[in-house]
């Protein structure tokens, strides 16, 4: 396969553990996307209404998925429709969802065109494997350019108006992931991917993605992944400033609520989709969860905006860190080693399956 850089992995990347760290991201993307699931709508489920429906429930601090609906809480707003094969005691196997979708295009992308796959081919795959109608936002934008006859920077730009959203952030983890231990050339992989659909901030909240991913496979905390992730992205960009400003809230020992208090306030205007304030709440939970792979996930969907696409960037970031066999039981049994999935030819697959492909890739380029 084509090289993408000349970065090499750090040797422990490489070494035993590997399988297990992998695995560990593929589950925790998924058990972190199912906890986000029920209350994924920014404008109505603020932090302030999912806390006060874990209460309810008599369910902080939270250690496992969402419960169902408590009774009397009738002045709360409604779950998602999904919510009921997303809650704890209903879960069998994985809800389909396009945070996971993504993950699995970009493996079958990898798989078929290899790392030197070029930006048109990721279109390509999209019209070929993927349900028009299971794209959002800036990837349904850029799916209508690519059927009108567009191509690539145009996909991103004509007639888009969600270019800086996270779209492109929750399709990085695959490059991550292929890329233990060389977070440039992840966030290479990463930003060949998003100009299909994004520009600006969109681009580098998936840069700064796979890299933190990528990174988190041999850093020794999650701290110094996220220190390593920044130096991918420009300094002067809003994101970057943003994860700085979190980072160092965090630095002064201010509580997680009034960091998350502060840098709402700070990054206030922008759609609950956009990257730069889902980055905070992501930073947020991934710096106070301090590697606890159930702390990191519980706090960053609490933090709520797109709690769904969050809930599995910091469960993918976790998992890796701490391997799938140190990922607690209640989040990986119900998952039934199974994936529901909208890409065609991968409904029904298995999560370990997933986790082996990825590998061979990894291995294979390294």
């Amino acid at each position: 396969m084509t090289s993408v850089g000349t970065q090499a992995p750090s040797p422990a990347a490489t070494g035993p553990g590997l399988a297990d760290r992998v695995l560990g991201g593929w589950l925790g993307r998924i058990a972190g996307n199912m906890l986000g699931k029920p209350v994924e709508q920014g404008e109505v489920w603020t932090r302030e209404r999912i806390d006060r429906y874990l209460r309810r429930a008599d369910a902080l601090p939270l250690t496992d998925y969402l419960p169902a609906p408590p009774e009397g809480a009738d002045d709360l707003p409604a779950l998602r429709p999904e919510w009921r094969e997303c809650v704890r005691g209903r879960i069998d196997g994985s809800c389909r969802d396009d945070d996971v979708d993504y993950a699995i295009l970009g493996l079958h992308l990898l798989e078929t065109r290899g790392f030197g796959f070029s930006t048109e081919q990721v279109g390509d795959l999209w019209l070929l494997r993927l349900p028009y109608l299971q794209t959002f936002t800036a990837e349904r934008a850029a799916y209508r350019n690519l059927a009108n006859g567009l191509r690539p920077p145009l996909t991103a730009t004509y007639d888009n108006p969600y270019q800086e959203w996270i779209g492109a952030l929750i399709r990085a983890d695959i490059h991550g992931w292929t890329c233990p231990g060389a977070p440039r050339q992840a966030a290479s992989l990463a930003r060949r991917d998003a100009v299909l659909s994004h520009t600006g901030n969109g681009v580098y909240g998936a840069m700064w993605a796979a890299a933190l991913i990528s990174a988190a496979f041999t850093a020794p905390s999650v701290r110094d992944a996220l220190d390593t992730a920044l130096t991918v992205v420009p300094a002067s960009s809003r994101l970057a400033r943003t994860v700085r400003r979190v980072i160092s809230l965090h630095d002064t020992r201010m509580t997680w609520e009034d960091t998350l208090a502060t840098v709402s306030e700070e990054t206030a205007g922008p759609h609950w989709i956009h990257v730069v304030p889902n980055a905070a709440v992501l930073t947020a939970g991934l710096i106070y969860g301090d590697g606890d792979f159930t702390r990191t996930i519980a706090l960053t969907v609490r933090g709520g905006l797109d709690t769904d696409s969050n809930g599995a960037t910091a469960g993918s970031v976790a998992g890796v860190l701490n391997g799938a066999r140190a990922i607690p039981a209640q989040w990986t049994e119900p998952l039934r080693d199974t994936v529901r999935s909208a890409v065609f030819g991968f409904d029904g697959v298995r999560i370990s399956e997933l986790a082996e492909r990825t590998l061979r890739l990894a291995e294979s380029e390294h």
